[in-house]
């Protein structure tokens, strides 16, 4: 009875369940299935310039229709992929591209990241380590004489 009620409820939520949601129409579609894969491989890294987080592959904008197809004529005309996306690249910046070049005017985009958190263990590491000899040395001073008739007075009094 449980198993059949579980069945029901994912057959009942199964359409709200996300699923890719590509832009791309049906008579944009290449014939040839190996040209059309390249075509998809290379509009999921290029960005829709109009939505700005979404590839063209996955924007409904004229824009994005626009660049779908030409990447698309540029790979029927026997361009291989990376002249398509220098093509692309040359015509509207390297904005265009989802993930950025690795070159000497991107580097501060590829190294901010792991610079910021190397930079955050190293002070969680000095903190650390600070706090640890502070405790050890307020943990290593004995009482004075004078510290010890008080502590012992105090002691017997309750």
């Amino acid at each position: 009875m449980l198993r059949v009620l579980l069945v029901g409820i994912f057959l009942a939520a199964a359409p709200s369940l996300p699923s890719p949601a590509l832009a791309v129409q049906p008579d944009e579609i290449l014939k040839d299935p190996a040209l059309e894969k390249r075509a998809r491989v290379i509009s999921r890294d290029l960005r829709c310039l109009v939505c700005q987080n979404q590839s063209i592959d996955d924007s409904d904008a004229p824009l994005a229709k626009d660049l779908r197809v030409l990447v698309r004529d540029r790979l029927k005309k026997g361009e291989t992929n990376t002249q398509v996306v220098d093509f692309v690249v040359s015509r509207y910046g390297e904005f265009v591209l989802l993930k950025p070049r690795f070159a000497l005017h991107t580097l501060i985009l590829w190294l901010a990241a792991p610079l910021i958190f190397f930079i955050g263990v190293f002070v969680m590491f000095r903190s650390y380590r600070r706090r640890a000899v502070e405790a050890k040395e307020s943990g290593s001073k004995s009482l004075s004489a004078k510290e010890k008739r008080d502590l012992s007075k105090l002691l017997k009094e309750s």
